[in-house]
């Protein structure tokens, strides 16, 4: 069956518009909705009057009358894809992700979306942890003969999140071969990251090598090709070379993203200074949040992906919402004020994580970065759980300066001396939050988990209050993980990364001066 056909907007529907643009900007937003009101009731069927109708509804906080109205749009026009992208991120910010995957996989499934209204419907089904559905709509335009090089690079990291990595393979190789700007998504990067290179004569190596060569490449694409290549000889134990090649690209990221240490030292002694905030006295405490916390590369997408085998636990991944909602409270006036917002913050946040799949009793945000919030996190939602993953410092230190991450998340990760001193920070926040939350708090050390897993887990299960279950063999292969440990996660849990340091140590004596666990 043939949707119907998206009416063109007809002269005098563009002069509502128009004339209601202009009042909006003039503050008049009764006004604006007062005229489109009327022109609705002359143009009943217009997808773009409502759609304006439902925009000034968003703006003014009325989220119902906004979904109603955008799902009229798609009733009558089911390719309607605007009026997707708008439903999809309002029921996206409401936490109602299988939802927001409907709309949208609908819309492009009724309509004739171009590439770039694909490209636009897989990031958001992305950003709404609905990975499948955005792979399939990649494949699917494929199939139709939108055989793009941006959609085969969204389907190389979709698959990698997915754990598909030999489909993950064949995309990013189309894209490298479809568009010289592969180099600028990091398409390199991608698929140094799906396996453990064995042989110095993997046809990647020459091909990362080749492309470093140019003299045309740009600094974020030279940037990439030099981690890629750096993960390929670490991976051979070429470790000469694999540092050369970090060195290099860490320099490029430190002149593109200086980082400050004193901005990051004074919100540490801020948060040690403060006092505990009051804790919300009511709330839904029928689950329960489990916040795994600490310095990035220190174990917790392992320990995450351990404990969501559970069938009571659902992961979230790495949630922004917590940090947001933080800074919005810290930039209220008042304590009064901040009090006031608290049960909001907490409904919005829990909205997030509970989202509308199928119930469950624990929910995982595995941000690491949330070890500034633990006071927060604990005023909010007093039954929480909070762990921290603790690794060997220079361990941490190497793996961060090993890794690629993107830009303005882990920006102190391009210099030891700078992640030596986040790493103390965060030890210190750390200690300071098991002092003051003894029972909600509890450290993890890294070699422990790998070490001996079930155990660890296991312990951490009984703590959590996890009820007995039978442990699948291995983790769900089709449950995304978009971090840079989404190789490594899927793979048997070993021991080799256990004072790996060591064999840097005469190649980079900066490991030698971040002190010792």
């Amino acid at each position: 069956m043939t949707a119907p056909p998206i009416m063109p907007v007809l002269p005098d529907e563009q002069l509502s518009l128009q004339a209601a643009q202009a009042q909006v900007l003039r503050g008049d937003m009764a006004g604006a909705a007062a005229t489109l009101e009327a022109a609705i009731a002359v143009h009943p069927g217009s997808g773009e009057l409502a759609l304006a109708l439902a925009g000034i509804a968003i703006q003014q906080g009325d989220r119902l009358d906004a979904e109603l109205r955008l799902r009229g749009i798609l009733q009558r026009a089911p390719g309607h894809l605007p009026a997707a992208f708008v439903l999809a991120r309002l029921l996206r910010d409401q936490g109602r992700m299988v939802a927001a995957g409907e709309v949208l996989v609908g819309a492009c499934t009724a309509g004739a979306a171009s590439v770039e209204q694909r490209i636009t419907a897989v990031e958001l089904l992305d950003d709404c942890g609905r990975q499948a559905e955005a792979l399939q709509l990649c494949v699917d335009a494929f199939a139709n003969g939108l055989d793009d090089p941006r959609l085969h690079a969204h389907a190389g990291a979709l698959a990698s999140q997915l754990g598909r990595f030999d489909e993950a393979r064949h995309h990013q190789q189309a894209a490298l071969a479809g568009s010289p700007l592969a180099l600028e998504w990091h398409v390199p990067l991608g698929l140094a990251g799906l396996q453990r290179y064995r042989d110095r004569q993997h046809p990647d190596i020459a091909l990362f090598e080749q492309q470093l060569a140019r003299h045309d490449l740009s600094p974020h694409a030279r940037s990439g090709l030099l981690f890629a290549l750096g993960k390929a000889y670490d991976d051979l134990g070429e470790h000469a070379r694999a540092v050369a090649a970090w060195a290099e690209t860490n320099r490029i990221a430190r002149e593109r993203q200086p980082w400050n240490r004193k901005p990051w030292r004074r919100s540490v002694e801020m948060r040690l200074a403060r006092p505990a905030p009051p804790v919300q006295p009511h709330g839904d405490r029928s689950w329960t949040p489990i916040f795994i916390v600490g310095m990035p590369r220190s174990g917790s997408t392992l320990l995450a992906e351990q404990l969501a085998r559970h069938p009571a636990v659902r992961h979230r991944g790495e949630l922004p919402w917590l940090p947001t909602l933080a800074a919005r409270l810290d930039a209220m006036a008042s304590d009064r004020e901040r009090a006031a917002q608290m049960p909001a913050a907490a409904a919005a946040y829990a909205a997030q994580l509970v989202q509308d799949d199928a119930p469950a009793r624990w929910y995982i945000d595995k941000q690491p970065h949330n070890y500034m919030h633990v006071d927060l996190i604990l005023a909010l939602f007093p039954q929480a759980r909070v762990i921290h993953c603790r690794r060997n410092a220079r361990d941490t230190a190497l793996s961060l300066w090993m890794q690629s991450f993107h830009p303005g998340t882990q920006d102190f990760a391009c210099d030891f001396a700078d992640i030596a001193a986040v790493i103390h920070g965060t030890r210190r926040l750390m200690a300071h939050w098991q002092r003051r939350y003894p029972a909600a708090v509890r450290e993890v050390r890294y070699e422990d988990l790998v070490g001996d897993p079930d155990s660890c887990v296991d312990a951490l299960a009984d703590w959590l209050g996890l009820p007995d279950a039978a442990k699948p063999a291995a983790p769900g292969q089709e449950r995304a993980i978009n971090t840079a440990s989404l190789w490594q996660a899927r793979q048997p849990v070993h021991t080799r990364s256990v004072q790996r340091w060591r064999a840097y140590a005469a190649l980079l004596p900066e490991l030698a001066r971040i002190p010792a666990d």
